[in-house]
């Protein structure tokens, strides 16, 4: 069976700040989760669909969004995807069903 989660892995870690490398294919997605803390993604490649608030946006290459902290949101792939996540270092991902 196709591994239907981004894959998602630490680069860097700092004494403030994480980066990590999300990557997947599209029809790929991630369930409802929160990040503990803000989060800056930074879009490399392809597309996604984050929904929030009721809300879609579509996030592409070269663009950028901020997520609040505490905020649920899910996120959809429509194209084969590839982002930067910037968190603080003590920041966690909660998915809603854990």
């Amino acid at each position: 069976m196709k591994e239907s989660l981004p894959q998602m892995i630490v680069l860097h870690t700092g004494n403030s700040y994480k980066v990590l490398q999300v990557t997947g294919s599209e029809g790929m997605s991630m369930p409802e989760h929160i990040s503990t803390k803000e989060v800056v993604v930074i879009i490399q490649k392809g597309s996604a669909v984050l929904t929030m608030k009721g809300n879609d946006y579509l996030l592409r290459e070269h663009e950028s969004m901020i997520i609040p902290g505490g905020e649920k949101h899910t996120l959809q792939i429509t194209k084969d995807f590839q982002a930067q996540v910037i968190m603080e270092a003590d920041s966690q991902i909660k998915f809603s069903n854990s």
